[in-house]
C-alpha cells in the first residue's frame, strides 16, 4: 500500500510540473500569435490567363517558384485542375512540403487552375450547365489553344471531381485522361453523413436558396464542422495547447485555420440542383442527369480514369466514389485508396509521399503511348524512304485521290489512328464512308465521339 504521505508529495510534484508548464506556454503564446493571425499560403507562383465572371483561370510557372525539370521528363499535356465551388483551392497549395500543386509541377506536368471566386447574389441562378458547360468548357479551350493540345488532362477535387466528370461525359473529344480525387458521384447507403443529412426525407434544399438567394459559406462551414464536431472544436484546439512551443505546427495549424474560416458562398441554383440530382436522385450514376436538357451519358467517360479516395473520408467516402468505376465507358481505371481524410490526401505528409508521385506518374503513362506509337510511326516513314521514287509517286496519287491521313482529324490521335487504319479506314474519305457505330467499334470509344470526327469531314 503507497504511503499517503509519499502520494500526497507525488500529487503535490505533479501539479507543479502542469503549472510549470501553463507558464511557459502561456509565455510562448504572444509569440505564436503572429502565425495564428497571418500565414502566408497559396505561395507557388502563377499569372491570371483567363477570366470569366469571377473566375480566374491560373496558369503556374516552375521556373519562378524555383522548379527545373528536364525537358525530357516534361509532359506535353497540361493538366487542368478542377476544385470545388466551396472553399479556396488553396488548400492544394497550403505550403511548399505540402503543396499538390508544386508535386506535379515538380514531376514536369504543365498546371493550370480554376479559381471560381465567390459568387454575388447576380449569379444565384447560375446552374450546373452554366459551370460545366460553359465556364469549365471555356478553361479547357484555354488551356487546349494554349499548350496546343486536343486532348488535356484534368484532375478534379471533391465537388470538382464531379462537375469533372459531369464534363468528361458531354466532352470526351477534349480529355486525354480524367483524374478524380474525394469526387462524390455515387449516393445510395454509402454511409457518408453528407448523404443522411441531405436525404430528401429530411432536407429540401429550396428551404436555403429562398431564405437566403446563394448559400452562406458559413452554413456550410458550421455544417461540416457538425459532422465531426469533438475533433472540430475540442480535440483540435487540445493538440494545438500540447505543441504551442513548436513552431511548425502552429504554423501549418494556422493555414488550416485561414484556409477553414475563408469558405465561399455556393451559387443557390447550382447548390439545389446538386442537392436533388446527385445526392438525393443518385442520378449521375444511374445515368439519368441531364443539363439544360442535354444527357450527361456517363458511358462516354472513355478515356483513362483514374480515383484517389480517402479510406477515412467522412465527407465523401470511398463508398461514394468507386462504384462510378462500373458505370463508365472506359476499362483503363486505376483506383487509389489512401488511409487518410478527405483533406488530408491534399495536405498529409504521407499523400505526399505516397499517393502524389504515383498521381503524377500516372499521368505521364497517359502520353507514354502516344510518343512510342509516334516513334513508330517515325520509323516506319524511315523505311518507306528507300522504297522507289516511282512507289512514292503512286502513293501520293492515291493520297490526293483518298484524302488526308484520319490523324489530321482533331481528336484523332496516333492511338485512335493506329487502330482505324487496322479496321481499314486510314483517310478522311474512308471515315466519311463509315457510319458512328462501326467508327466507334474500331477505335474503342463511344459513338458521340466517333460522330463529332465524322461531322468533321462531312
Amino acid at each position: 500500500m503507497m504511503n499517503p504521505l509519499k502520494a500526497a508529495l507525488d500529487v503535490q510534484r505533479k501539479s507543479i510540473e502542469a503549472m510549470t508548464e501553463s507558464v511557459e506556454k502561456a509565455e510562448v503564446a504572444p509569440e505564436r500569435a503572429g502565425p495564428l493571425a497571418k500565414i502566408d499560403v497559396g505561395q507557388t507562383p502563377s499569372e491570371v490567363v483567363y477570366t470569366e465572371n469571377k473566375l480566374e483561370l491560373l496558369h503556374y510557372k516552375p521556373e519562378e517558384a524555383g522548379i527545373e525539370v528536364p525537358e525530357e521528363e516534361q509532359s506535353d499535356v497540361p493538366i487542368l485542375v478542377v476544385y470545388a465551388l466551396i472553399n479556396k483551392p488553396y488548400i492544394l497549395d497550403l505550403q511548399p512540403e505540402r503543396s499538390v500543386v508544386r508535386r506535379l509541377l515538380e514531376a514536369g506536368h504543365d498546371v493550370y487552375l480554376i479559381d471560381w471566386n465567390e459568387p454575388s447574389q447576380l449569379d444565384q441562378f447560375l446552374t450546373l450547365d452554366d459551370y460545366v458547360n460553359r465556364y469549365m468548357d471555356n478553361c479547357v479551350d484555354e488551356v487546349r489553344e494554349r499548350s496546343g493540345t486536343d486532348e488535356i488532362n484534368v484532375l478534379g477535387y471533391c465537388m470538382g471531381g464531379t462537375k469533372s466528370a459531369m464534363y468528361a461525359a458531354l466532352h470526351p473529344e477534349k480529355i486525354n485522361a480524367l483524374a478524380l480525387m474525394a469526387a462524390g458521384l455515387y449516393f445510395e447507403d454509402t454511409g457518408g453523413v453528407l448523404e443522411e443529412w441531405g436525404s430528401d426525407e429530411y432536407y429540401d434544399p429550396e428551404d436555403v436558396t429562398e431564405a437566403f438567394g446563394n448559400v452562406p459559406s458559413t452554413m456550410l462551414d458550421v455544417g461540416f464542422a457538425l459532422m465531426d464536431p469533438v475533433d472540430n472544436y475540442v480535440s483540435k484546439y487540445v493538440r494545438l495547447y500540447d505543441n504551442l512551443e513548436d513552431e511548425d505546427f502552429v504554423e501549418n495549424f494556422a493555414r488550416m485555420e485561414r484556409w477553414l474560416g475563408e469558405g465561399i458562398d455556393l451559387a443557390g441554383e447550382t447548390y439545389e440542383q446538386f442537392l436533388t440530382d446527385v445526392y438525393q436522385d443518385n442520378k449521375l450514376y444511374e445515368n439519368e442527369l441531364e443539363l439544360d436538357g442535354q444527357h450527361v451519358d456517363v458511358t462516354n467517360i472513355d478515356m483513362p480514369l483514374l480515383q484517389i479516395t480517402g479510406e477515412y473520408d467522412h465527407l465523401i467516402p470511398s463508398a461514394a466514389s468507386i462504384p462510378f468505376n462500373d458505370v463508365v465507358g472506359t476499362d483503363d481505371i486505376e483506383t487509389i485508396e489512401y488511409p487518410t481524410g478527405h483533406i488530408g490526401l491534399s495536405v498529409s505528409g504521407s499523400s505526399h509521399a505516397d499517393v502524389w508521385p504515383r498521381v503524377a506518374e500516372w499521368f505521364h503513362e497517359q502520353g507514354a503511348d502516344d510518343e512510342s506509337e509516334d516513334d513508330a510511326t517515325e520509323i516506319e516513314i524511315e523505311d518507306e524512304s528507300d522504297e522507289t521514287e516511282t512507289t512514292d509517286d503512286a502513293a501520293d496519287a492515291t493520297d490526293e485521290q483518298a484524302g488526308p491521313d484520319v490523324e489530321t482529324v482533331t481528336g484523332i490521335g496516333p492511338t485512335y489512328a493506329e487502330r482505324l487504319h487496322a479496321a481499314g479506314i486510314e483517310t478522311t474519305a474512308d471515315l466519311a464512308a463509315a457510319d458512328a457505330a462501326t467508327v466507334a467499334d474500331a477505335a474503342e470509344v463511344s459513338e458521340s465521339r466517333a460522330q463529332d470526327w465524322l461531322d468533321q469531314v462531312a
